[in-house]
């Protein structure tokens, strides 16, 4: 790392960004372009530009650590506080009390590294107690009889002055721990701690080194894992281990120097926070209704698997299991939906022999629709992220359940 502090350019989702043409070094923009052009679209230099560089982050927030000395911003649209908040409900974070002290945090980057202060700090305050352990099954040749031989192997190379054995070995090179040992990595690499939080992440990571396989894991690999006594803590690490593995993309230069960005993309957030928001409320709000939740719905079309569709979010009959609204959440303000939108949440209801259709903006469209194709009814509603997150939920819901044909509201 060089030793004076990089040079940061902040972006805001959709705002365009103009710079001279020497404010970016040719390689620099080069390497934003081949590498990031999803998350930020890069306009190179030219008459069309004004001989300036155009930047316009597309609709992801985090940073970019293009070399040491040359780094990108990307800010959010919406409140970070809000931003916060979505981020408790789609990584089930909110239950644990201890981020109710995150929200005073400055930047997305602020909260990124007290957030890996705290995983840190836990992760070494569970190895004072001693990492989780289990048994796990072995084959080796030893020169010493442990747990079971392989008769086979012994009568037909009796010469060999080694057996086979197979056994098992109480170790903490688990899955559990190798989560844990990938996250700080990634986190230590990331270049977003400063020198007040790097050193306890490392303490962290040199703590697991001993002890775990350094392996590349994936953030699916922290969803839908068992717990029991002896590891229930590990529910809350793995938590905020997929917040960081989620957000820690792929590092584009080898070397002790490079660098992970830390990127999240608001649409996918949008979608998952609406999802776990309505989950969350779902006995105090859904069930009095009759209705249940399902999201990420797979549903394949035709004879086989090669045709499907991912539905957002079903609400359902809690008695018959029969689809009542399918909704499609859509992280961007149009003045009037799109007609490929449209379409899509039409399929979506005719798949699923619905007919209520609800494609759900962030923010209140110039151009709202409420209109029918054929029996199905396709509306557009409004999760608004400004303002209390909260309100703004119960309000989304009234919309969906209690607004006639006619666009009043049902006594």
């Amino acid at each position: 790392m060089s030793a004076v502090s990089p040079r940061i350019i902040e972006l805001v989702e959709y705002v365009p960004v103009f710079l001279a043409q020497s404010e970016i070094p040719d390689a620099v923009g080069e390497t934003l372009w081949r590498n990031y052009e999803k998350q930020v679209a890069v306009n190179f230099p030219s008459p069309k530009t004004g001989y300036r560089w155009r930047l316009t982050a597309r609709g992801w927030v985090g940073h970019i650590p293009l070399t040491p000395d040359f780094h990108l911003a990307l800010r959010p649209k919406v409140q970070l506080g809000n931003l916060l908040g979505m981020l408790e409900y789609a990584y089930d974070l909110k239950s644990f009390r201890f981020l109710e002290g995150l929200f005073d945090c400055q930047s997305l980057s602020d909260f990124y590294e007290r957030l890996a202060e705290i995983l840190a700090g836990r992760i070494l305050n569970r190895g004072r107690q001693g990492f989780y352990c289990a048994y796990l099954p072995k084959t080796e040749d030893l020169p010493y009889v442990r747990g079971r031989i392989n008769v086979r192997q012994v009568i037909s190379k009796p010469w060999d002055v080694k057996v086979q054995c197979d056994y098992e070995e109480h170790t903490a090179d688990v899955e559990e721990n190798q989560i844990l040992a990938w996250t700080v990595w990634c986190i230590a690499r990331s270049g977003l701690c400063t020198e007040r939080v790097l050193p306890t992440v490392r303490r962290a990571y040199h703590l697991l080194q001993g002890l775990v396989t350094l392996q590349p894991k994936s953030p699916q690999v922290c969803v839908g894992r068992q717990y029991n006594r002896l590891n229930e803590d590990y529910r809350l690490l793995h938590a905020l281990c997929r917040f960081f593995l989620e957000q820690s993309g792929p590092s584009f230069e080898m070397g002790e120097r490079s660098m992970l960005p830390f990127l999240v993309d608001m649409a996918r957030l949008y979608e998952r926070f609406v999802a776990e928001w309505l989950k969350a409320h779902r006995e105090t709000v859904l069930l009095p209704q009759g209705l249940d939740i399902k999201s990420q719905e797979r549903l394949y079309v035709g004879e086989g698997k090669e045709i499907y569709f991912d539905i957002d979010l079903v609400l359902q009959d809690v008695a018959t299991g029969v689809a009542k609204y399918v909704l499609d959440t859509k992280y961007k303000v149009p003045t009037a939906p799109a007609s490929s939108d449209i379409a899509q949440v039409v399929a979506y209801a005719e798949a699923k022999g619905c007919q209520e259709a609800i494609l759900v903006y962030p923010m209140p469209l110039v151009e709202p629709l409420d209109i029918r194709v054929g029996r199905i009814r396709i509306r557009s509603l409004t999760f608004s992220l400004a303002g209390d997150l909260e309100q703004a939920g119960y309000r989304f819901l009234q919309d969906v359940l209690y607004t006639d044909t006619l666009g009043k509201n049902v006594p």
